[in-house]
């Protein structure tokens, strides 16, 4: 059985973690099927975006640390690749998370674009329930999405956060009732892969290098040579013919 199964919606893959009885708990054979198919579909130009959820009731319980190997450095870069390689997609990523988000399970959801919580996701970090240090980028991820305040009450103070707390507090987009999880998640994400591909993945870099930008003018320059880029590209010319020839007809009474 697969531990990653895809399934295609138009232009969006949705990508289900699937292995349930594991609690879809980040494996070295799960990372290795969740790269494979990322690196299929970002070589496919009919793909857009990418939703990740889970199988059964969990999103993803986390790591499997029996695998960490001889080397407990080496062991933790490799259970990490699941979700570094997620952070790395040039694709647009939304996480539809279906249930509980735990420890490495959690860094899983961070690592994509945008969250969407169904009412039965819980945000657990449990690093320090474990006695475990955190890792893989967590804190800094937790940071830049909600702030130094929400990090602390989740990490340092062990709060569990449940879908309406985890969208009071900016860690997801927002929360929908269970059943409208995946229709949520895969509509959000089809806007974005509706759009060129080639300008999607710009406009998605430049979003995470405005992190490093710290002037209005700086970030101008930074937006400037793409948005030129843009302008030459046949979607921009062909959308604005479509104005000019609405704003025509409005003009004509037609």
């Amino acid at each position: 059985m697969p531990r990653i199964t895809v399934e295609k919606i138009g232009r969006v893959a949705v990508l289900t973690l699937n292995d349930p009885e594991r609690r879809n708990a980040l494996s070295l054979d799960l990372n290795q099927e969740l790269n494979s198919a990322l690196d299929t579909l970002e070589e496919d130009s009919e793909t857009g975006a990418v939703v990740l959820t889970g199988a059964g009731k969990a999103f993803c319980a986390g790591a499997d640390l029996s695998q960490l190997g001889a080397s407990r450095r080496e062991g933790l870069l490799n259970i990490y690749e699941g979700f570094l390689r997620v952070a790395r997609s040039p694709l647009p990523t939304v996480a539809a998370v279906n249930g509980a988000a735990v420890g490495a399970g959690m860094n899983l959801a961070l690592a994509c674009d945008l969250r969407i919580a169904g009412a039965s996701a819980r945000f657990d970090t449990r690093f320090l329930d474990l006695g475990i240090h955190p890792g893989g980028g967590h804190t800094w991820m937790f940071r830049s999405i909600a702030g130094q305040q929400a990090t602390m009450a989740a990490v340092l103070f062990s709060q569990v956060l449940d879908a309406a707390e985890a969208e009071r507090v900016g860690l997801v987009w927002k929360a929908v009732a269970d059943d409208l999880l995946l229709d949520s998640a895969v509509a959000c994400a089809a806007r974005a892969a509706e759009a060129p591909s080639e300008l999607t993945r710009r406009v998605k870099r430049t979003i995470q290098d405005m992190g490093s930008i710290h002037s209005h003018e700086e970030a101008v320059q930074r937006e400037l040579e793409d948005q030129v880029w843009s302008m030459d590209q046949p979607a921009f010319a062909e959308s604005l013919l479509a104005l000019q020839q609405r704003i025509s007809s409005q003009g004509t009474g037609q």
